[in-house]
C-alpha cells in the first residue's frame, strides 16, 4: 500500500513540475489596466495592434497606405522625425515589388564620445504588410511586432534612458512577398552600414511563447553573451533550434541583413496556434495578449541593454551551447561538450562496474533491458506514425489545412503522448525482481550516450542533451553505492529531463506540423526511460498503462468532437477565374482536394482535372497545384498591353525590352520563359542575389511582380540569337469577390480563403511570341511600338 502511495505521489509531483515548466515559459498575466508610463504596457500595445489590423493591408491594397501613414503618425507622436524609403527591389526568388519602408532614428544621448569611440546603431525591425491572397488582417503577423516596438520605444523615451548607441526603427514593407523592404534598406539606404545589431519581431501563429532565434555570420558566442546579459524574465530558446535553423532555408527580414549586409541579430517569434498563420483568422481577437506581453519582456530590457553595448564587432570564432529554463538562460562553450560526454561515459562505466561487483546489476538483466526499450520505441512510434495516417484517411478535411497543424492539433499531441506512455508502462510492466528497473536503466543510458556521440560529431548545438543523461546516471550511481533508491532525490534528478526534453515533445509538431508526431512519440519514450528509477518502481504498472490509455481515448474523442469547422476554426477553400485570352475560353479552378458546397457551386459535382492549368506553375509555399476546373462564363476582362520597346542583335545576343501595362486594376504578374534568359533587369533593377537562380532548371518562372499603383512591368534581358523567344505571363487581380463583372456568393462563416496560394483572383493567362519575320531577322526597334492588337509585323498571342 505504501508503494502505491509513493507511486501516486511521484506521478503527481512530475505532473505538477511539467505544468509549472510550461506555465512559467511565458507571462501568464498582463496589465488589463494601463501599466505605468515607464513600463511596457500590453494594453497600450494591443490598442495599436487593433488599429493596424482592422482590415487586410497587403502590398498594393488601399489599406496598406493607411497603415503606413498610421505608423508615421505614431512615430511622430513619440517626438521622432520620420522618413519614407521607396524603391524597387528584386529578391533572389524573383520577387519584384516597389516597397515603402517607414523609418525613424533616436540619436545617442552621449555627446562626449569621439568618432572612434562611437558604437554602431541598434536597429529595431518588424514588417507592417500583411499576407496577400487570403485576406489576412496581420494582427499577429506582424502588427504584434510593430506594436511591441512602438510601445517599448515609448517607454524607453519616457524614462529618458541614457544610451550610447543610435537606435534605428525600421518598419519594413513587402516581407510577406520576398523580404523586399529589408532588401531595399540593406542595399540602398545609407543607414544600413551603420547598423551593428538587429532585433526582429515576427510571428508564425497567434499564441504561445515567443522563441529567440539568432542569425549569425560566424560563431554565436558574443551574441549568446549579449542575450544573457540582457537579464530577461522569460527567455525561451536553445541552440538545437539554432543549429537546425542554419541547415534550413531562411525566410525572415533578418536573413537579408545577415547575408547581404553582414549584420547579425535576433529573431523573436511565436509559433503556437499555427493554423491562424497567413489566414483571414489572423485578427485582433485571436492574438493571445500573454504572447504579446512575452514579446514585450524581450524588447524592453534588450533595448536598454544593447543601446549601451558596444555593437562594433559581435562576430566570434567560437560557438556556445545554450538553453533556457524557467526564469533563466544557461550557456557554455562548445569546448565543454566533449569533456561532458567523457564524464558521462566514465560515470556510466564506473557505476556499471560497481553494480556488477556488488551483484546489484546482472548482465543478463542488462541485456534484456534492450527489449522493452526497443519495443516501446518501435510500437509507440509505429502506432503514432500509422495512427496519424489513419486519422488523415478518416478525416480528409485535415488536408485542407496546409500548415499541417489542425485546430484540434494539441489534443492529438497529448493523445499520442498518453498512448505512448501507456505502451511504455506495458513494456516495463514486469516487476518480479526487486530493483529490476535499475538493470533496465543501462540500455537507455547506453543509447543516449551513443546519441550524444552523434551530436558531438554532427549537431553540437544539441550538446545540452547530455545533461539529462548525466542526471539520470546519478540516479543509477546512488543505487549502486547505497544499494537503495531515494524517491525525493530521483524527482530532483528528473528535473533536467523535464525542463530540457519535455518542451520539445510539444514544440516539434507545433512548429513543423503533425506529420512529425512520431518524433514526439519517440522523444516521449526516450524521456520515459531516463526516468526509469521513478517509473520502474511504480507498482500496478498495468493500472497506470490503463489510465494513460483511457486518457488517450478521451483526448481522441475530444479531438473528434472538434474535427469539424466552425467560425474561428474555419475550412480553407479556394477559387479563381482563369481566362485564356487567345482561345477566349474561361475556367473556374481550385487548389482544393475536398470540395465543399461553396466551391461546388462553381465547379459542379463532377469537375474536370485541372492538370492543364499547371503548365506554368504559380509559386506556393507547400507546392500546391490546381486540382479541379470547370467551364466558366466568358467575361469582358481588359487584357494587358504588351509593347516591344527594344529588339536588337549584337553579335550572338539578342537584346529585348518588353513592357506589360495593365488595363485594369491588377495586383500581380507572373512571368515564365522556356527560353534561357540572361542579364534580367525588371523595372530597372537586378536581383540582389549575385548568383541568381532566377531562370533555374527547376522552374521556368523568371519573376513574380506585385503591382503597386498599377505601375507597368518592364523587362530587359538578352537571349541567344539562335533561340526563339517563348515567354508567358499570368496577370492576376485579387478582386474576384468584389469585381462588378461577377456575382459571387459569400462564403459561409465557417469558411476562409486558402492561405499560401493565389486565390479569390481573376487571372488572365497569355503567351508572348514574336512573328517569324522578327525571329529570323531581328532588328532594332527604336521608335516603333508594337502592341497586342498589332497584326502587321508582330504577332502576340495568348494561349495556355
Amino acid at each position: 500500500m505504501k508503494k502505491n502511495y509513493t507511486s501516486l505521489y511521484s506521478m503527481l509531483v512530475l505532473v505538477a513540475l511539467l505544468v509549472g515548466i510550461f506555465y512559467f515559459m511565458m507571462p501568464q498575466n498582463y496589465d488589463t489596466t494601463e501599466a505605468p508610463l515607464s513600463e511596457f504596457s500590453t494594453k497600450r500595445a494591443l490598442v495599436k495592434v487593433k488599429e493596424m489590423s482592422t482590415k487586410p493591408h497587403y502590398v498594393g491594397s488601399e489599406n496598406h497606405e493607411v497603415v503606413a501613414q498610421y505608423l508615421v503618425k505614431e512615430l511622430q507622436n513619440l517626438g521622432l522625425q520620420t522618413s519614407l524609403q521607396e524603391g524597387f527591389t528584386m529578391t533572389e526568388k524573383g520577387t519584384l515589388v516597389k516597397s515603402k519602408n517607414v523609418l525613424a532614428r533616436i540619436k545617442s544621448t552621449s555627446t562626449a564620445l569621439s568618432v572612434t569611440e562611437k558604437s554602431k546603431a541598434l536597429l529595431l525591425l518588424s514588417h507592417y504588410d500583411s499576407a496577400p491572397h487570403s485576406y489576412s488582417h496581420g494582427a499577429s503577423d506582424d502588427a504584434s511586432g510593430v506594436a511591441t516596438i512602438l510601445e517599448s520605444v515609448r517607454a524607453f523615451l519616457h524614462t529618458k534612458t541614457q544610451h550610447k548607441n543610435d537606435i534605428i526603427i525600421l518598419f519594413s514593407d513587402a516581407e510577406e512577398l520576398g523580404l523586399n523592404g529589408a532588401a531595399l534598406f540593406v542595399t540602398q539606404h545609407q543607414w544600413a552600414k551603420e547598423v551593428g545589431l538587429v532585433l526582429n519581431f515576427e510571428a508564425r501563429g497567434s499564441g504561445g511563447p515567443s522563441y529567440m532565434l539568432m542569425e549569425t555570420n560566424e560563431g554565436n558566442a558574443k551574441m549568446v553573451d549579449g542575450f544573457s546579459d540582457g537579464k530577461l524574465s522569460y527567455p525561451v530558446s536553445n541552440s538545437l533550434m539554432y543549429s537546425i535553423y542554419k541547415m534550413l532555408p531562411n525566410d525572415t527580414d533578418l536573413t537579408v541583413f545577415r547575408e547581404s549586409g553582414k549584420i547579425q541579430g535576433f529573431n523573436f517569434a511565436f509559433i503556437d496556434d499555427h493554423f491562424d498563420y497567413h489566414t483571414s483568422q489572423d485578427k485582433y481577437e485571436h492574438l493571445d495578449p500573454k504572447t504579446l506581453a512575452h514579446q514585450g519582456t524581450y524588447l524592453f530590457p534588450l533595448l536598454k541593454h544593447f543601446s549601451n553595448t558596444d555593437l562594433t564587432n559581435l562576430n566570434s570564432k567560437n560557438d556556445k551551447v545554450y538553453f533556457s529554463i524557467p526564469f533563466s538562460f544557461v550557456s557554455y562553450p562548445f569546448e565543454w561538450i566533449l569533456p561532458m560526454l567523457i564524464i558521462a561515459f566514465g560515470l556510466f562505466l564506473i557505476f556499471i562496474f560497481i553494480g556488477l561487483g556488488k551483484q546489484l546489476l546482472r548482465l543478463d538483466d542488462i541485456i534484456k533491458g534492450f527489449i522493452p526499450l526497443l519495443g516501446s520505441l518501435i510500437i509507440g512510434g509505429g502506432i503514432t506514425f500509422l495512427g496519424w495516417r489513419i486519422l488523415l484517411a478518416i478525416y480528409p478535411q485535415y488536408n485542407d489545412i496546409l500548415h499541417g497543424f489542425t485546430y484540434n492539433g494539441h489534443d492529438y499531441i497529448y493523445g499520442f503522448v498518453c498512448l505512448t506512455l501507456a505502451i511504455c508502462f506495458l513494456f516495463y510492466g514486469k516487476t518480479a525482481k526487486k530493483y529490476l528497473e535499475m538493470n533496465q536503466m543501462i540500455a537507455p543510458l547506453f543509447i543516449w550516450l551513443l546519441l550524444n556521440i552523434g551530436i558531438f560529431l554532427k549537431l553540437q548545438g544539441a550538446g545540452f542533451l547530455i545533461i539529462p543523461v548525466i542526471s539520470s546516471t546519478f540516479m543509477l550511481g546512488y543505487y549502486v553505492i547505497t544499494q537503495k533508491t531515494n524517491s525525493v532525490l530521483n524527482l530532483i534528478l528528473a528535473l533536467p529531463t523535464l525542463v530540457i526534453l519535455a518542451p520539445f515533445i510539444q514544440m516539434f509538431p507545433i512548429g513543423l506540423g503533425l506529420k512529425i508526431l512520431v518524433g514526439s512519440s519517440v522523444l516521449t519514450v526516450l524521456s520515459f526511460v531516463l526516468l526509469l528509477p521513478i517509473f520502474g518502481s511504480f507498482t500496478q504498472k498495468k493500472v497506470w498503462a490503463t489510465l494513460f490509455f483511457l486518457l488517450a481515448i478521451g483526448l481522441f474523442i475530444r479531438a473528434h468532437q472538434s474535427s469539424g469547422y466552425v467560425y474561428g476554426k474555419a475550412k480553407p477553400n479556394s477559387l479563381v477565374y482563369v481566362l485564356n485570352a487567345d482561345s477566349n475560353k474561361a475556367n473556374w479552378a481550385t487548389y482544393d482536394t475536398n470540395l465543399d458546397e461553396w466551391t461546388k457551386g462553381y465547379l459542379g459535382e463532377n469537375p474536370k482535372d485541372a492538370k492543364s492549368l499547371n503548365t506554368n506553375k504559380l509559386y506556393s509555399k507547400y507546392g500546391s497545384e490546381f486540382t479541379f476546373m470547370s467551364n466558366a462564363p466568358l467575361k469582358n476582362i481588359a487584357k494587358p498591353t504588351i509593347e516591344f520597346l527594344k529588339d536588337s542583335v549584337i553579335g550572338s545576343k539578342r537584346y529585348l525590352k518588353i513592357r506589360l501595362s495593365p488595363n485594369r486594376k491588377v495586383n500581380r504578374y507572373d512571368v515564365f520563359s522556356n527560353t534561357k534568359i540572361n542579364n534580367l533587369r525588371a523595372n530597372g533593377v537586378k536581383s540582389i542575389d549575385l548568383e541568381s537562380k532566377i531562370s533555374g532548371k527547376i522552374s521556368n518562372k523568371i519573376l513574380s511582380y506585385y503591382v503597386v499603383d498599377n505601375l507597368p512591368l518592364e523587362l530587359e534581358f538578352s537571349i541567344s540569337n539562335s533561340d526563339k523567344l517563348d515567354m508567358n505571363f499570368v496577370e492576376s487581380s485579387f478582386d474576384l469577390m468584389t469585381n462588378p463583372l461577377f456575382s459571387m456568393a459569400k462564403r459561409r462563416d465557417w469558411m476562409i480563403p486558402t492561405p499560401f496560394v493565389l486565390t479569390d483572383a481573376v487571372i488572365v493567362k497569355g503567351k508572348v511570341k514574336a512573328s517569324p519575320i522578327l525571329e529570323d531577322n531581328p532588328k532594332p526597334l527604336p521608335k516603333r511600338v508594337y502592341q497586342n492588337n498589332a497584326v502587321d509585323s508582330l504577332k502576340l498571342s495568348t494561349t495556355e
